[in-house]
């Protein structure tokens, strides 16, 4: 049964999650970084995949990513209460799709990728976004071009993209999709050049919620009405993405709740 008033939420069951990183890492001002490799809770966990021909579909059990307990009718994104020790941008994601970790000169035609379409509501692939994660620093600008198949399963192409920068590790790079596309089902081929040292990874995410510490050691409550309550899966691979104001990623804490409906 769906949340359609403030009843039904009040009586969902809910279940609470803690995001609370207890290391930093260096970081570019106003650029989002990961920091799935970073100590705290949920533990850290390698940045590398492993699966450059195939991808994985993350879960809830992958490490480096928070258990969540099975819903019994169905998941909503409830409420998020947030603070960081610096000032910048958290983002919560959900992580449907991840292959690597290429070489900065690689070129794969990936087969077999396992389907997401379990954990993209009414498989409306539109709103999905595409990223790149430095899993090894960088020589020389990376230039990025992957292949793909588009929200409605036709043949997409970013063209190749210029990162600009020689990735640091963890940074993020959000790569824009082919004109008139804004959303994927599939990751077809990935091709990488210019850069001489370095190695990445490919997601595919679907956002859940976004917050602005507006001050260091500062932070805000944001209930229901602006997490959206979001549809969230009992396999969902939270992942939180950080984007400060400074040069490192600091210390931010999320406690989220979730609700069963």
């Amino acid at each position: 049964m769906a949340i359609t008033s403030l009843d039904t939420y009040t009586a969902a069951v809910k279940q609470y999650i803690t995001y609370n990183k207890t290391a930093t890492r260096t970081a570019v001002a106003a650029i989002p970084f990961s920091v799935l490799d970073c100590a705290g809770v949920p533990s850290s966990a390698a940045l590398a995949i492993g699966s450059s021909g195939a991808g994985v579909v993350p879960t809830d059990a992958t490490a480096g990513y928070p258990p969540v307990t099975n819903f019994v009718s169905g998941g909503y994104l409830g409420k998020v209460d947030y603070a960081w020790t610096v000032s910048g941008r958290l983002h919560l994601y959900d992580v449907l799709f991840t292959c690597g970790t290429y070489n900065f000169n690689s070129d794969i035609t990936l087969t077999g990728q396992a389907s997401y379409g379990a954990r993209v509501p009414n498989l409306n692939y539109n709103g999905l976004e595409l990223w790149l994660e430095a899993v090894t620093a960088f020589t020389g600008n990376q230039t990025c071009q992957i292949n793909y198949l588009d929200q409605d399963g036709q043949a997409g192409d970013t063209g190749a993209v210029a990162t600009g920068v020689a990735p640091i590790i963890g940074r993020m790079f959000r790569m824009p999709l082919g004109a008139g596309d804004n959303g994927l089902q599939q990751i077809v081929r990935v091709r990488s050049s210019v850069s001489t040292v370095g190695t990445f990874n490919v997601h595919v995410m679907r956002q859940l919620w976004t917050g602005r510490v507006p001050v260091a050691n500062s932070g805000d409550t944001h209930s229901f009405a602006r997490t959206g309550l979001k549809p969230v899966y009992s396999d969902s691979a939270l992942r939180l993405i950080c984007q400060p104001d400074s040069t490192a990623t600091a210390l931010p804490q999320l406690y989220i709740e979730l609700c069963d409906a």
